[in-house]
């Protein structure tokens, strides 16, 4: 007899969301859904503020990674306005938005997907879990929980708030670092880029061998994919070309201005999330897992598939041995958590990167903006993905008009796909245990939304 199987919600990650498995009489999966609910409204909220209020606002889009948002928005506004922010003010941004991702890195690995590896997709949901992780390895979760904290305390030591930042101001930064603030900053990312390395090699060596197998089945589909890269094809996460990749690997670059001539939106009625999907390809929109149309994917694989390269040294390395070993664009959907942990190495040695340049320091950090009629984009990539902020803005500055595409919203299509082809891999004769429904909430989780 046909029935329903509802997994509500889904665990582990930083959203709220729901699965709905439709079974046929046969007991076979017919289709299966992710549902989103949640109305967030921002688009319509910031109409009528004045723009320069709007990073402050919009901040509060996300608590898991408000710096992205409130950057994205900078951005936007600073061209709304037709200004540049000084050397200075860009990489102090840079530099936030790069640690909060390495901080962010962490909270996802250990305390929402590592439980599925370290203590298995099926034990108890009791005990898989970061308290389950803590037990098994309490040394190990000390570590984690220090350098999570010592990450988030640079940003609120330095910029005045860890969450809903307000230090990124139009046309550059609030304030000026000093040099007892370089120093100090740069020895602590110093040993985050240790732990960095270790987590890598810790997941390389013990988290993800015993689940190979799974990884190049769970939740697979065949996309294109999305990233930002530099003018050199580097993986940038805070300016550069937007990268379209077809399934083929073909790439298109494109400013991220003019999004709207490569990406369309699309609406299904069992979600209230938008799904975007490549207009630029001409092949319309379809989430069919034998012959999607116009489906592409954000986020940390997409990110290192769309790359030429990495722009620091480790991180360079451990692409190279990743592709060596899935090639690229590779479309397994459990690699975004070996992707993310690349990102993580790269995030760490950018940061330093950064801090190293005396140029940091300069008291050159904001140029003067007045308010005025425009339209602006910021593009900044998220930790889940491509972020587009999208604002026009009339005579006396205030906003007429916004669009955002955050970086979730990205990949609610192939998330979709993801979790019916692990519906469809698990589940026949109307069988279902709780290791089954928990790996296909682990197609979901691995794209972090």
């Amino acid at each position: 007899m046909a029935r329903e199987i509802h997994i509500q919600p889904i665990t582990r990650i930083e959203g709220h969301a729901s699965i709905q498995i439709q079974l046929d009489d046969a007991g076979e999966v017919r289709d299966a859904r992710v549902n989103i609910m949640s109305l967030r409204g921002f688009e319509k909220f910031v109409e009528g503020k004045p723009a320069e209020e709007v990073p402050r606002i919009v901040s509060r889009i996300c608590g898991i990674c408000p710096w992205m948002h409130h950057l994205a928005s900078n951005k936007a506004v600073d061209r709304c306005f037709g200004v540049t922010p000084p050397p200075a003010g860009q990489m102090l941004r840079e530099l936030m938005q790069t640690i909060a991702h390495a901080e962010d890195k962490l909270l996802h690995f250990f305390f929402l997907a590592a439980a599925d590896f370290v203590i298995g997709p099926d034990a108890d949901y009791a005990v898989r879990n970061v308290i389950g992780i803590a037990k098994a390895n309490p040394e190990l979760a000390q570590k984690v929980v220090q350098m999570r904290y010592k990450a988030k305390m640079i940003l609120e030591k330095f910029a005045g708030k860890a969450i809903h930042p307000v230090a990124g101001v139009v046309g550059g930064f609030a304030k000026p670092m000093t040099e007892a603030d370089r120093q100090d900053i740069l020895a602590q990312m110093r040993e985050l880029l240790d732990f960095a390395l270790f987590t890598l090699e810790f997941a390389k060596e013990k988290v993800f061998p015993p689940y190979l197998d799974a990884i190049q089945t769970l939740g697979v589909i065949r996309t294109g994919f999305m990233g930002t890269v530099d003018d050199d094809g580097a993986l940038n996460l805070y300016d550069g070309k937007i990268r379209l990749m077809k399934p083929d690997g073909s790439c298109t670059d494109f400013d991220a201005q003019d999004y709207k001539d490569y990406l369309s939106e699309h609406v299904e009625s069992h979600s209230y999330a938008k799904m975007p999907y490549a207009k630029a390809w001409n092949e319309g929109f379809s989430l069919d897992l034998d012959d999607p149309k116009g489906i592409y994917r954000v986020n940390t694989l997409a990110r290192i598939n769309v790359a030429d390269k990495m722009a620091t040294p480790r991180a360079q390395a451990e692409l190279e041995e990743f592709r060596e070993r899935f090639g690229r664009p590779a479309q397994a959907t459990l690699l975004y958590h070996w992707a993310r942990l690349i990102e993580e190495v790269y995030t760490c040695e950018h940061a330093i990167e950064l801090l190293e340049d005396p140029e940091i320091c300069s008291p050159q950090i904001r140029t003067t903006a007045e308010p005025k009629a425009g339209r602006g984009v910021g593009c900044v990539e998220a930790p889940r993905g491509t972020l587009i902020h999208d604002y026009s803005t009339d005579d006396e500055g205030c906003i007429t008009r916004a669009n955002l595409i955050v970086g979730t919203t990205h990949n609610i299509g192939p998330i979709n796909m993801s979790v019916k082809q692990a519906a469809q891999s698990l589940i026949h004769d109307g069988k279902v245990d709780e290791g089954m429904l928990n790996r296909i909430e682990m197609a979901v989780r691995a794209y972090d939304p």
